[in-house]
């Protein structure tokens, strides 16, 4: 079940969540959504989520490791967030999130009621979009809030005109 969505009603205002990862691509969703955001005066939520299935098989070290991946994940997102600050003076909500992707995604859309657009960003190689376009957009019938998905071989200024 979808919970309501509360960006409409006094106090509340409508938040983008774009998705931070490995990929070269998440840029182009960041770019995406920080322009929404800035056109229409929401807000901006930038996730990273932390794959704890990376560490189970390393008994000993998994602390360090987990540690050290969400170290990581924090300097990714001040990078990011450092840009949208810059360019279009947004400041952003970060959240770093443990488990699977998809999963977290959920989870958190369903805890801030503000979130009501999630933007990813899909690949241009060969193999696919990438992963979590490919996992997201198998559930987007049940997903709990629209899903918008960019383009990775647009530039700024495509972004900006679109957005």
């Amino acid at each position: 079940m979808v919970s309501k969505r509360l960006s409409h009603e006094a106090g509340h205002r409508r938040k983008f969540l774009a998705v931070i990862d490995e990929t070269p691509e998440c840029e182009r969703a960041v770019a995406y959504a920080a322009y929404r955001v800035k056109a229409t005066g929401g807000g901006l939520v930038l996730l990273f989520v932390v794959d704890a299935g990376d560490f189970k098989q390393w008994l000993g070290v998994e602390q360090i490791m987990r540690e050290e991946a969400v170290a990581a994940a924090k300097a990714a997102l001040d990078k990011f967030a450092s840009k949208v600050r810059e360019k279009l003076g947004i400041e952003p909500e970060l959240v770093v999130r443990e488990g699977a992707p998809t999963e977290e995604i959920t989870k958190l859309i369903e805890e801030d009621q503000d979130i009501s657009i999630l933007v990813l960003a899909a690949g241009s190689s060969k193999e696919g979009p990438g992963p979590l376009v490919a996992s997201i957009a198998g559930k987007t019938a049940a997903f709990p809030v629209p899903v918008t998905v960019v383009p990775q071989d647009l530039s700024d200024e495509d972004i900006e005109s679109l957005a």
